[in-house]
């Protein structure tokens, strides 16, 4: 039988690399949430620009299926796989595809992806025009994947913003940025301020994808700048743990998606 304390438990599948879902969602989960997370080889560590993707392709990985096999023996609530471009590349049918195949390895235990995580909190919010924010290591191909993934779902897109490191990143390949340790170098008070100079008037919210792109703490400073929604790939992934566990639990400062006093 489970603590009384423990309200609820999240998996997560994560590149083997990804430093930030686990300090985000440590670091915002409500009281009695606990974050347990298993890891994949990155499709970029050979170096290869990362270009496609099929949920059977996916959930073939060894990694991915030793990681959903052990995590479904934990008695978790649910498991989220927090690699959203995944969900980009392969459409809605990756989403359906993949989840139900996951939650089929890890025993019955619910399994969602990033992309049905932010795609619920777009919804939930109301909103149909975003700017997208996005990763300074996305490249062209995964720009355009975003769009067709976020129209394919009925959402307009306002505008698609590159966020920028410094000078000292331009020499790298872009698509080798965060293996090469740009996650360490985004910095969220740049966030604000580059979501901030280009803003356009007809977006009605801004959606961060990129589970590995540290962006959480702008979150509410983009929100009471702009006003409007700001929806974030691991926030609205913790989101979604908290609809399925029941749990009504606000997280201060997550923006309006997960705190109920914004």
């Amino acid at each position: 039988m489970r603590a009384a304390a423990w309200a609820a438990q999240l998996g997560v599948l994560v590149v083997h690399n990804d430093p930030v879902v686990e300090a985000e969602l440590w670091g915002r989960a409500p009281a009695g949430v606990t974050v347990h997370a298993a890891r994949f080889e990155s499709p970029t560590s050979t170096g290869a620009e990362y270009t496609a993707e099929s949920w059977q392709r996916l959930i073939a990985q060894p990694d991915i299926r030793r990681g959903l096999v052990q995590l479904g023996q934990m008695d978790l609530t649910a498991i989220c796989l927090c690699f959203a471009s995944a969900s980009f590349f392969g459409g809605l049918e990756f989403d359906a595809g993949f989840s139900a195949a996951a939650t089929d390895l890890a025993a019955g235990t619910p399994v969602y992806t990033a992309g049905e995580a932010i795609r619920a909190g777009l919804v939930e919010l109301g909103v149909r025009r975003p700017l997208v924010l996005v990763p300074p290591w996305f490249t062209d191909p995964t720009f355009a994947a975003a769009r067709r993934y976020l129209s394919a779902a009925g959402f307009e897109v306002a505008g698609l913003l590159h966020y920028r490191l410094d000078t000292g990143w331009n020499a790298v390949e872009r698509h080798r940025i965060f293996d090469r340790g740009g996650r360490w170098a985004v910095d969220p008070d740049e966030v604000c301020r580059q979501v901030a100079a280009r803003f356009p008037a007809d977006a009605d919210s801004v959606l961060i994808p990129g589970s590995g792109f540290r962006s959480w703490d702008a979150v509410a400073r983009l929100e009471a700048g702009l006003g409007v929604p700001v929806v974030t790939s691991n926030q609205a992934c913790l989101h979604r743990l908290l609809t399925v566990a029941g749990l009504d639990r606000p997280v201060p400062g997550g923006g309006r998606l997960v705190d109920a006093g914004t």
